[in-house]
């Protein structure tokens, strides 16, 4: 593991346009759970998963409603707004510092690569903390509006500020579309980085597991260097689509990688 690590720190420092992508291994350390491992969300709760699938279509049919069950109801991941990163996040913040790391494109919809420092972050499946408006895709921060108090006067749902259109959480629900703004710059992201740094994602939700592979099958340039950093081997490791697999927790493995990068760099 050792050698692995210090390859991919020798192979970070040499890169130009690093990109990392991120999932729910790398949360699930600051003790946010995941959906589909052994002890996930929609494992536990296969209910839960099918009133998620309905999400979507709820807020088209009657967004009032939509808004109405969101405010009153159980959140399945707690309070996220309370969650801190941990050292992976961490660490990955201090590679953007150090001008190595140019992008995160991410699954969570925590706001912890954010709360860790990162300042250019694809939020590919939406963020917690944000709303979007539903006809021009405007996103204003949650604490712009008081949510709690348009429920009691019975004046939800929310409206744009911008096209007086429906806002809706900015998180992406099942058989919701990514924005295009965002799906759009990953794409650019993907095609365009010389190395990708995969951390904690399973990579079978689709379509940000296309993106590494996007990254791989471009026809023009030189093929981009891809890392994984997972607690297990994932499609992208029996595929051959990256190059090689560091295993372990993020948390513990992203910082070694920063701490190699120092020595190398003085």
């Amino acid at each position: 593991m050792d050698e692995l690590i210090q390859r991919a720190a020798e192979q970070l420092i040499k890169s130009k346009q690093a990109i990392s992508l991120t999932g729910a291994g790398c949360s699930t350390e600051s003790g946010i759970s995941d959906f589909r491992g052994p002890n996930g969300i929609w494992t536990k709760n296969p209910e839960a998963e099918r009133k998620a699938n309905q999400s979507y279509a709820r807020f088209q049919q009657n967004p009032k409603e939509y808004w109405k069950e969101s405010l009153t109801g159980v959140s399945l991941l707690g309070n996220l707004g309370n969650a801190l990163p941990n050292p992976g996040h961490h660490a990955l913040a201090e590679m953007e510092k150090m001008g190595i790391l140019k992008c995160i494109i991410t699954q969570n919809i925590d706001n912890l690569h954010q709360k860790a420092g990162n300042k250019r972050v694809l939020d590919y499946h939406g963020n917690i903390s944000l709303l979007r408006c539903f006809s021009c895709d405007t996103r204003y921060d949650r604490k712009e509006y008081d949510l709690e108090r348009l429920l009691a006067e019975n004046r939800l749902p929310p409206l744009c500020q911008k096209c007086n259109g429906v806002l809706k959480s900015d998180i992406v629900h099942f058989h919701e579309a990514i924005p295009m703004d965002v799906a759009q710059e990953s794409q650019k992201e993907a095609e365009t980085c010389d190395l990708m740094l995969i951390c904690g994602t399973s990579a079978v939700v689709v379509p940000f597991a296309y993106l590494p592979r996007i990254a791989r099958q471009r026809q023009w340039g030189k093929k981009p260097i891809i890392i994984e950093v997972n607690a297990d081997p994932t499609p992208l490791t029996e595929e051959g689509i990256s190059d090689y697999l560091i295993r372990g927790k993020t948390g513990t493995i992203l910082p070694k990688i920063v701490e190699e990068i120092k020595k190398r760099t003085g």
